[in-house]
């Protein structure tokens, strides 16, 4: 994620102009997926708790459409309002079998899609990526979907860079989410980079959830569950994140479990989805950026209480993750003053 991308905000529309996020429900959505836009967005306010976004949910001809739940869903809009939108947000459908063999969409589908307004940004929740693989619009770029749905994805859509193993992937502007909760953690992703995470974690508590998830889907992939007597990392876990700012060794934390250090390594994967120096890194990485994003302090003092030790190190690490380095990155949330 470049710079550019990074700085995108609801203010490209005007200071004064919520972001409109059109959600477009196809034949066979299921309602949870298609509620999270509306409900997510629309508890991100301002600190005088003024909405930052105006959420409209259409279709793709401005008739009604039958949920997978078995009730009728009534648009608010019809292809219109993808004219319009910033952000267009395609949850799944479980009404296109034929997207699963990379058949091609709906004529209707098609056109509606086609109507986004340039510039727009796209974003699927779940097997929404299918919609829009389907369409072309992934096509050698990277993209998330469903873990479990990930090889068929592959087989129907070639030219997709399929990554199963996150919870999203952001790639400016197309943006792709995982299954169901993952959707969620994608909105709150897209206001944090929008807006910040105060904006962020205030939506997050309205909506009782975390603002950020650890790890990617690998740890919901099926697998036999361990017998009560086995031990886990969460104690661990946990003793590290009291810890981000000074060293901590693979070593020491494999030790504070009790594990030796293959075992360690293997159960943390196992249960967290990353290796542990990625998840340290990750963890820091979440202090910096809230550092960052919320204080003052010199970009030295930010590394070493974000555990990074030094400025270089943080800026490498932000550049690898982030693509941006941290004074680019305070310039996006804290803006100069007007």
């Amino acid at each position: 994620m470049d710079e550019a991308r990074t700085a995108t905000t609801a203010g490209e529309s005007g200071p004064s102009k919520r972001h409109l996020i059109a959600v477009l429900a196809l034949p066979g959505v299921p309602p949870f997926e298609l509620g999270i836009p509306s409900r997510v967005f629309g508890s991100a306010v301002d600190e005088a708790g003024e909405a930052l976004y105006e959420v409209v949910v259409c279709t793709a001809d401005g008739r009604p459409v039958l949920s997978d739940a078995g009730f009728t869903i009534q648009p608010a809009a019809g292809p219109e309002a993808l004219a319009a939108a910033d952000t267009v947000i395609l949850p799944p459908t479980h009404a296109m079998p034929e997207l699963a063999h990379g058949g091609p969409l709906p004529p209707e589908v098609a056109a509606a899609i086609a109507g986004i307004r340039p510039g727009a940004r796209l974003v699927s929740i779940c097997t929404g990526s299918y919609v829009l693989a389907a369409a072309g619009l992934l096509d050698g770029r990277p993209a998330t979907t469903h873990w479990n749905l990930a090889p068929e994805f592959r087989r129907a859509y070639p030219r997709v860079l399929v990554d199963e193993e996150v919870l999203f992937v952001d790639d400016g502007d197309v943006l792709t989410s995982a299954g169901v909760a993952a959707g969620v953690d994608l909105c709150l992703h897209m206001i944090r980079r929008d807006h910040g995470a105060a904006v962020t974690n205030r939506a997050a508590r309205m909506c009782v959830v975390p603002p950020w998830r650890d790890g990617g889907q690998a740890q919901y992939i099926d697998r036999p569950v361990p017998e009560p007597t086995v031990a886990t990392t969460t104690a661990t876990r946990a003793w590290a994140l009291e810890r981000l700012a000074e060293p901590v060794t693979l070593a020491e934390l494999a030790d504070h479990a009790r594990m030796s250090l293959r075992t360690f390594t293997r159960r943390f994967r196992d249960e967290v989805g990353m290796t542990p120096v990625q998840w340290l890194t990750a963890q820091r990485l979440e202090v910096a950026r809230h550092l960052l994003e919320s204080s003052d302090l010199p970009v030295d003092l930010v590394a070493h209480r974000s555990g990074f030790g030094s400025a270089n190190s943080l800026r490498q690490h932000m550049r690898s993750a982030l693509g941006i380095s941290p004074i680019a990155y305070r310039r996006t949330f804290q803006p100069a003053p007007a």
